[in-house]
């Protein structure tokens, strides 16, 4: 049996003064540190956001009647409810979760780094962050939220036109921009701070092709965002600019048109799919080469075609408008490249089933996630086909059909991805175990409630339920049996969905007090990361290691043991 190598280097972190609990917990540089702090914000902010789908799902099972623990609901409230539920899940639950906070404590580890290259830049990336979501916090509760749709198409977003402007009456809508405005800086601080220590501080030894799958994902999500923000932000800049000053960017009379916006948040709002999904398939990736104990098939194939989808993320994003007024012809070039960009998530796809073929497969907790994503991720791939197509999408567009297609695209990447990583992982940064009949349970019923609030989504769409619609009563059409009976049953899957989540919450916290205590390397894994101890301490490994080959030698022909990791040598 192999024995460990004697690196080369002692790491400089390992002597260090004691520091104060402000500087350790709070203001820290450290990045597993920074990690948790994203991950602990997003789990916060996923419990805000899923508190306002129960209420609105309430209203539409139930409309009219009161809501435990809100009370009767009005218009107002529910259309400002559907925009902060968009705008958390996806900037302040998706963003924080896949790709900062796990980008944070994966990339250094698995790379062999101490830290990331701008520790204090790190930091202030987390609390700008932190300050953005306070900022959003306020601009729920002060006069004039912003209640026009988490995509906040003008003229519904700048208070109408001839503008009236009254900068009091509508400064939460205008904090709603300035949150929104904040959030993106951190992740951009945050994403330059990615690409310079995955480039620059990589354990010697290791090549850009021995670099984890999750590290690749990471650094492609972080690029597609650093090139497709820039619009948005100038699109948001001069919304600001309509509302508060009477501008008309977006005002037709005036020579300004709506549609514009459209375009520059779709220009970043289609990669930004992408950005949160290319780390949900690096990390499933992961948990599926290291549970069925076979090497991930197809490495350089699913590196590759992810760089293609990130190049093709650019040009797809007129396929939200093809009811906007979109010359046809472009429809046609539009729906072609929307179809192409299925390819490289085909890839894998099959990558994936191809490295469960005939697999010892363990199926724990991690795992049951990651086969899961796989299952509710191909139903939101091939109802995109559908959407991807001008002559369906304008029968289907702005229908239930719609919301149960994006659902499925998103949520398997943080629900189902996001769940799999924090039980792959928690051993190694919290230093126990989890316990895995609770986390058994909490994905049955996860993934019960999932499917029963959207697949009904799917039939009542199909039968022409408009979304954006308060109180269906006034719609005598959209109130058959049927439709009225699926509206039930979705909500039954919500409260399902969410008292899933109580078994996680208690799993996590009582595994952090009272688990069994990890080892090293539970999962008998390959790469850097479960080199160190558990959890790994300030400036991550005793000695720097050094990397011999890829992370995904297992099960190789005349070795005694079904895993070789990265840092022993031949």
């Amino acid at each position: 049996m192999a024995t460990e190598v004697k690196q080369h280097s002692v790491s400089p972190h390992n002597h260090h003064s004691e520091l104060s609990f402000w500087r350790k917990y709070i203001f820290s540089t450290d990045h597993k540190v920074i990690g948790m702090q994203y991950l602990l914000t997003g789990l916060i902010m996923v419990f805000v956001g899923g508190f306002f789908a129960y209420v609105f799902r309430m209203q539409l099972a139930f409309p009219g009647q009161g809501i435990p623990l809100y009370g009767k609901l009005d218009a107002n409230a529910y259309n400002m409810m559907i925009t902060m539920h968009g705008t958390i899940m996806i900037f302040w639950v998706a963003m924080p979760l896949l790709v900062a906070a796990f980008g944070n404590l994966l990339i250094p580890t698995m790379i062999g780094a101490d830290d990331m290259a701008f520790p204090t830049l790190n930091m202030i990336s987390y609390w700008v962050f932190f300050i953005s979501t306070v900022v959003l916090i306020l601009s729920m509760v002060l006069p004039g939220p912003m209640a026009a749709g988490w995509t906040a198409y003008p003229p519904l977003s700048a208070n109408g036109y001839p503008a009236q402007i009254d900068f009091w009456g509508s400064i939460g809508g205008s904090l709603w921009i300035l949150a929104v405005a904040l959030e993106f800086v951190a992740f951009l601080i945050g994403g330059i701070n990615f690409l310079v220590t995955t480039f620059n501080m990589r354990a010697p030894g290791m090549k850009l092709m021995d670099m984890p799958i999750t590290v690749w994902m990471m650094n492609i999500a972080v690029l597609v965002f650093m090139f497709s923000v820039g619009p948005l932000v100038a699109g948001a800049v001069m919304l600001l600019f309509d509302r508060s000053f009477g501008t008309g960017f977006y005002n037709p009379a005036v020579g300004g048109d709506p549609i514009l916006f459209q375009h520059f948040f779709w220009f970043f709002g289609h990669p930004e799919v992408y950005v949160i999904l290319l780390p949900g398939l690096g990390m499933v990736a992961e948990v599926i080469a290291t549970m069925a104990r076979k090497p991930l098939f197809g490495y350089k194939a699913i590196i590759y075609a992810s760089i293609i989808s990130g190049f093709l993320s650019f040009i797809v994003w007129a396929h939200h408008q093809f009811i906007a007024g979109i010359d046809p012809r472009m429809a046609v070039f539009f729906s072609f490249t929307t179809i192409m960009i299925s390819v490289p998530f085909a890839v894998w796809m099959f990558a994936a089933i191809a490295t469960l073929w005939k697999a010892s497969i363990t199926l724990n907790t991690p795992m049951l996630f990651a086969l899961g994503f796989i299952g509710e991720f191909l139903l939101g791939g091939v109802t995109g086909i559908y959407l991807g197509a001008s002559a369906f999408d304008i029968y289907a567009h702005d229908n239930y059909f719609v919301v149960a297609h994006f659902h499925y695209a998103l949520i398997p990447d943080v629900f189902f991805g996001g769940l799999a990583a924090i039980y792959f992982w928690y051993p190694k940064f919290v230093g126990r175990m989890y316990n895995e009949t609770l986390g058994k349970v909490h994905f049955w019923l996860t993934t019960l409630g999932f499917n029963m609030i959207f697949l009904p989504l799917f039939y009542n769409g199909l039968k022409g339920e408009h979304r954006r619609i308060f109180d269906y009563s006034a719609w005598p059409s959209l109130m058959s049996a049927d439709m009225t009976q699926n509206r039930v049953i979705a909500t039954v899957g919500m409260l399902i969905l969410c008292a899933a989540q109580i078994p996680f919450v208690i799993n996590m916290i009582h595994s952090a007090r009272k688990g069994v205590k990890a080892e090293r390397n539970p999962w008998k894994a390959n790469s850097l990361e479960w080199v160190t101890a558990s959890p790994p301490p300030h400036g991550n490994f005793e000695t720097y290691p050094s990397v011999y080959r890829g992370p995904y030698e297992y099960s190789v022909p005349g070795r005694e043991e079904d895993y070789w990791p990265q840092h022993l040598p031949q």
